[in-house]
């Protein structure tokens, strides 16, 4: 059981994202300078009104991209191993608390759902314009990796940063995407109607 510096946060990072982070809070610039200065990850948790949840993201620096001369920073981090909390604990000026590694269960993605994930990923790219490289089917963390190239809210992605089957996320994964893409078409239909000054049935 470790006890990291924690980093609560209303966004979810998940494994392999890269997200930026402006650092502003005097005990997050603490936190991320003994990251930085040790080389040691830190977590970042999901917080809202509900609190903390349970299961979390170790984070690393991959870039300081800009620092301020009141010790500010703009950062990159990136999203490493999964741990769940069991524990708050006290002492530093910013957020402490006991964790475990959170590892999937044997339970591998099927097939067609790897194949099926691919495709839609594949189909909003280009419905949204996007310039992402395709995926590859052997990529680590393949639904992770799908996920956190779209704009997915905080709870969703929770949801699927919490799912220990491969096989659950990716399949839950796939109902996202076949939403995603159907209100992109739609919101593509209401435009191309409404500029042509057709009749519009808005989605509901």
């Amino acid at each position: 059981m470790d006890e990291i510096g924690l980093f609560p946060l209303g966004l979810v990072l998940l494994p392999g994202e890269q997200v930026p982070l402006h650092i502003f809070e005097l005990r997050y610039q603490e936190l991320i300078g003994e990251s930085l200065e040790q080389g040691v990850p830190f977590g970042i948790v999901y917080a809202d009104d509900d609190g903390l949840r349970q299961v979390g993201t170790l984070a690393t620096v991959s870039e300081v991209a800009e620092r301020f001369d009141d010790g500010r920073l703009n950062i990159i981090v990136e999203g490493g191993e999964r741990f769940r909390l069991l524990e708050l604990t006290s002492g530093r000026s910013f957020v402490t608390g006991h964790v475990e590694p959170m590892d999937d269960q044997d339970d591998p993605a099927e097939e067609s759902d790897v194949e099926r994930a691919l495709a839609l990923f594949a189909r909003l790219v280009e419905l949204t314009g996007g310039d992402l490289e395709p995926l590859d089917p052997e990529t680590p963390w393949l639904s992770f990796a799908i996920a956190g190239r779209f704009e997915l809210s905080a709870d969703l992605k929770q949801e699927l940063l919490a799912e220990s089957s491969d096989r659950i996320r990716l399949a839950r994964l796939c109902e996202l995407l076949v939403i995603a893409a159907e209100t992109v078409e739609r919101q593509k239909e209401i435009a191309t109607r409404a500029h042509s000054n057709g009749k519009v049935h808005p989605p509901g």
